[in-house]
């Protein structure tokens, strides 16, 4: 089969592999119809998350389950699935509080030998473990692109703004308007805020934030600390994401967020930084971090979806072939694209 390869900072590749084969009765074996080139496949690009030349990479799919074994009781051979990015036993002291992104047995697909060396998605077929957990049917009539969103994007952008605790009426605030960012401002929208003050400096994400309700702020022809000091009458905002993933980005957000406020770094961090402690301490804010948990999410996510409460399907500006995969990452990498498809 074939599947998309880590190779060294800037270069993937498409290459045969062998079909992924049962291992244990949990598993499943899906093949995958479309996969969605992410954020944070690109800090694997840029070689930020180590991953193993050769590793296939990708976390998001959609396909239809080829192989089950017996213990998957909850999806069958033929049924049209998502998948989740991570897995999760459902049975460790972390699973049986709710908190499956940090499964003691969690392993996340094509992030190598550090998240558990479970083989990505950008693929013809992959193999899915505690698949009970890891898939979901896909509603009936709910498009390839808009299912693809729900296993990682729309739920990481849903977990960004649910962490935090945004009540109605509150004010948010989103840095970064990749997919992540313009999913979390929506998801802000649905959780009742009174509005969502939506950070970037690319014009075409301004304007698809606007789309989605939000209140478009530049980064740099605006001042958004001053923007949102006159929106909240000099308070700050009660919630503030960072979908960056860069300590300017999280020392803004902890600086535009309220007292006694909320500030949700969605942005994957993979390296030290330094942090204004007393910027936090004094202003007593609760910091939210981590891998979203979207297993956690995904039935709400989902439902919210298929009823059109969210709608991620306007952020899809390219499909293209899994065998042009080189150059889907070379032009997500340029940001000429906000999300890219790929079809096998």
């Amino acid at each position: 089969m074939r599947a998309v390869t880590f190779q060294a900072p800037g270069e993937v590749r498409v290459d045969e592999k062998p079909e992924p084969e049962l291992e244990a009765p949990t598993e499943a074996i899906v093949r995958v119809e479309a996969t969605g080139v992410c954020g944070s496949d690109l800090h694997i690009f840029h070689g930020r998350v180590g991953v193993e030349p050769g590793f296939t990479i990708g976390h998001e799919f959609v396909g239809e389950v080829i192989a089950a074994g017996d213990g998957v009781t909850e999806v069958a051979v033929g049924d049209r699935v998502l998948g989740c990015y991570c897995t999760a036993c459902g049975r460790c002291f972390f699973c049986r509080r709710g908190a499956f992104h940090k499964c003691d047995e969690g392993r996340v697909f094509g992030h190598g030998k550090v998240l558990g060396s479970l083989q990505g998605a950008q693929a013809d077929q992959v193999l899915v473990p505690n698949a009970n957990l890891t898939l979901r049917r896909v509603p009936e009539g709910m498009s390839d692109d808009a299912a693809l969103f729900a296993g990682d994007v729309m739920g990481t952008g849903f977990h960004a703004i649910e962490s935090a605790g945004l009540e109605p009426g509150d004010t948010a605030v989103v840095l970064g308007l990749g997919p992540v960012g313009l999913c979390a401002v929506q998801a802000a929208k649905a959780a009742g805020a009174a509005q969502v003050l939506a950070v970037d400096s690319v014009p075409e994400r301004l304007e698809m934030a606007k789309r989605f309700g939000g209140i478009a702020v530049h980064l740099t022809e605006d001042d958004p600390r001053a923007v949102v000091k006159q929106a909240t009458e000099g308070r700050g905002a009660d919630v503030v994401v960072d979908a960056v993933g860069h300590p300017d980005a999280f020392d803004t957000a902890c600086r535009m967020a309220r007292k006694a406020g909320s500030v949700s770094a969605t942005g994957v961090y993979a390296e030290r930084m330094e942090v204004h402690m007393g910027v936090i301490w004094i202003k007593a804010l609760d910091i939210h971090t981590g891998h979203a948990n979207v297993i956690g999410h995904v039935d709400r996510v989902l439902a919210m979806m298929a009823s059109g409460v969210l709608d991620p399907t306007p952020l899809v500006t390219h499909h293209m072939s899994l065998d042009d995969a080189p150059e889907a990452y070379a032009a997500y990498d340029r940001r000429e694209a906000l999300k890219i498809v790929m079809t096998p």
